[in-house]
């Protein structure tokens, strides 16, 4: 039987194809078979004994994922009240140094009745944070506490990741300027990493506050020396109230007395002084002019002349 000659090219084509085939399948199992060989060699030379491989495998599963250390922020508001705010004061700025802080700010205010006010914030390691505020209770009666705690892990680890990435960034940009050739591309390079080193600097900033804030606690301690609540029968005076009131009314007296002798002392110095030249100087022109002058009076009668007694007369009384 003949075969058509156009089936010829059908028939060798169709031969190509599958010797093909068979050659690619030959080498896919020699591969498959030097892997697996490889593999095998490979598992020996990792396993020189069963218990080595047993015990390899139990560390390999009690060793657990790293995990990332908590970063709490925590906080604390004291108010006591204390008989001395100074050496209460004193007291609190010791414990606080010797747990390794310090006081971060401080102020003192003074009332009407004379009662100190003082309020301090101290700064100390989260690891003493427990033990300084049992300490800083026990300066005096404890009226009022409000303690926080924030827990910013997720935060600290976003901004050690963007900082990571941020100087990978300009690391990237430094190494661009170094291989660019034109003034162009340098200018161009220069303003992004400006912008990026600026915004690495920012993110190194809240890193350091995060730190900050981790690291040591803060604590608002207010001490007073006047009672916060006044107890039910203190509104009921007594003997020593009355003397205490009696005394501040006497003591009040003596002061309005002297405030209006110090008022009237300038006006009484203007009148002496007043008085004083009126006496010197005025007074006695005043009596001068008023002296009449020595009066004219008329003269008296002219003195007669005695009588001389007569000789003759005498003689004839003899």
């Amino acid at each position: 039987m003949r075969t058509p000659r156009s089936a010829r090219p059908v028939r060798l084509l169709t031969g190509i194809l599958l010797a093909a085939s068979l050659a690619l399948a030959g080498c896919s199992g020699e591969n498959d078979q030097g892997g697996s060989a490889k593999s095998a060699a490979g598992a020996e030379a990792r396993q020189p004994g069963a218990t080595g491989g047993t015990a390899g495998g139990a560390k390999s599963a009690r060793r657990a994922p790293k995990l990332t250390p908590s970063a709490i922020i925590r906080t604390a508001s004291l108010t006591v009240e204390v008989k001395n705010a100074a050496k209460a004061l004193e007291e609190a700025r010791t414990t606080a140094e010797s747990a390794g802080g310090y006081v971060g700010q401080e102020s003192t205010s003074r009332d009407s009745d004379g009662h100190e006010r003082t309020r301090v914030v101290l700064r100390v390691p989260t690891a003493k944070y427990d033990e300084v505020l049992a300490g800083l209770q026990g300066t005096g009666k404890l009226v009022e506490r409000t303690a926080k705690a924030v827990d910013v892990t997720d935060q600290v680890v976003d901004v050690d990741s963007r900082i990571k990435s941020q100087r990978a960034s300009v690391d990237r940009i430094r190494t661009l300027m170094d291989r660019a050739t034109r003034l162009s591309d340098v200018v161009t390079l220069e303003g992004e990493l400006s912008s990026r080193e600026a915004d690495l600097e920012s993110l190194l900033a809240q890193q350091a506050s995060l730190k900050d804030r981790t690291s040591l606690a803060t604590i608002s301690l207010s001490l007073s020396e006047k009672p916060v609540h006044k107890a039910a029968g203190d509104d009921t005076p007594g003997f020593v109230d009355a003397l205490s009131g009696g005394w501040h009314v006497f003591v009040t007296m003596l002061l309005w007395i002297a405030l209006a002798l110090g008022a009237i002392l300038p006006f009484a110095a203007l009148a002496a002084l007043l008085a004083l030249l009126w006496l010197r100087a005025v007074r006695p022109r005043l009596r001068r002019r008023a002296e009449p002058g020595p009066a004219m009076t008329a003269p008296g009668p002219l003195p007669q002349a005695r009588a001389v007694p007569d000789p003759s007369g005498e003689g004839g009384r003899d």
